[in-house]
């Protein structure tokens, strides 16, 4: 499995919006607008690949003055408890401590709280709707 930044607008990234699409939208009966596409230029596109298939996706997003947020975390229905989403934080998390950040923020959905939790991550909010399901703020300090 390889892990890496990928370019937007690429042939990957193409790939990348069509597996959020599938795992995180369509089941909420959602689509992405190309607004939201075009906004995600600035954020740092990451990607799980063994050899041309994505396995799974998530993007680091700036929130000045100095915090980063993990948005859109994704991997295949059928390989999610096989260690690709920790692969994914694991790089995730070292992107953002080598850029100087010192937490990582999400908002994460309320049925993978428990997955973030074992990653140390830890709830920093009461429970909140977004896209229609509940959420949660999580953080975790970077060290």
């Amino acid at each position: 499995m390889a892990l890496k930044i990928i370019d937007h607008g690429s042939e990957e990234y193409q790939l990348m919006v069509k597996l959020r699409d599938d795992i995180l939208r369509k089941p909420l009966g959602l689509t992405f607008t190309p607004e939201e596409l075009e906004k995600e230029k600035e954020n740092m596109l990451i990607a799980a690949f063994e050899e041309e298939q994505i396995l799974g996706c998530c993007m680091l997003v700036e929130e000045p003055p100095s915090g980063i947020r993990l948005r859109q975390m994704a991997v295949l229905n059928d390989l999610q408890g096989k260690g690709i989403g920790r692969a994914l934080m694991n790089f995730a998390e070292n992107l953002a401590r080598d850029r100087g950040f010192r937490a990582v923020t999400m908002h994460a959905r309320k049925n993978a709280v428990g997955f973030y939790e074992k990653m140390g991550y830890r709830v920093t909010s009461e429970e909140f709707t977004e896209v229609n399901i509940p959420h949660y703020v999580m953080e975790k300090k970077l060290f």
